[in-house]
């Protein structure tokens, strides 16, 4: 019984310590539902859910010996998150000038939102994949579990962040600069912190 505590508490300080940014992303996300109505909350929480399970699966094959995606190229994921706010920083743009409609929103469904997720844990596969490397199946499947219950947790605290009123008011007079900007630096951040390009140049 002794392992059951250990492998809770490891579980936990493991996700907690590699999904703190993740808060950052889905009080913007929720506020952006709250604003603009999209994404919708459902939509974050799955995406949320789906690239948590995409990076725990990869990390899973991976510490099975099979390399899915080589650590040193795993950076280059942000290009996901930058590319989104790009967009959407030029459909801001385009709307400013003219009457069109108001630009559409960074992540307006499940497959973005996931996509974000998974771009902005890509550097939690080098963890992640030691960590089920050195466990067994009864603890790792224990480990799975914690992380869905806090992935959970994570989204309620993203959803009460993004609900101060006085924040969804700022969101909504500026957001549709606000949220490609934040995206935008998100991404540049992981690319850049990865060194992914650096590398690239120097093949």
């Amino acid at each position: 019984m002794d392992g059951i505590p250990a492998t809770l508490g490891t579980a936990c300080a493991v996700f907690a310590g590699t999904n703190v940014d993740d808060i950052v992303i889905l009080t913007v996300l929720f506020l952006s539902a709250r604003a603009r109505g999209r994404p919708r909350p459902w939509q974050i929480v799955a995406g949320q859910y789906a690239g948590i399970a995409a990076l725990v699966l990869v990390s899973g094959v991976a510490a099975l010996g099979l390399t899915v995606v080589p650590d040193e190229w795993a950076g280059l994921l942000g290009l996901v998150p930058l590319a989104l706010g790009v967009r959407g920083l030029v459909a801001a743009l385009r709307a400013s000038d003219g009457d069109e409609d108001p630009s559409p929103p960074v992540a307006g469904g499940v497959v973005p939102v996931a996509g974000i997720t998974v771009a902005n844990g890509a550097d939690n596969i080098s963890i992640y994949t030691p960590l089920f490397r050195t466990i067994g199946p009864a603890d790792a499947l224990l480990t799975v579990a914690v992380f869905a219950v806090l992935v959970a947790v994570w989204c309620a605290a993203g959803s009460w962040l993004g609900s101060h009123k006085k924040i969804i008011e700022l969101v909504e007079r500026f957001g549709h600069w606000l949220v490609p900007v934040v995206f935008i630096a998100i991404g540049t951040a992981i690319v850049l912190e990865s060194g992914a390009i650096g590398r690239l140049f120097s093949q």
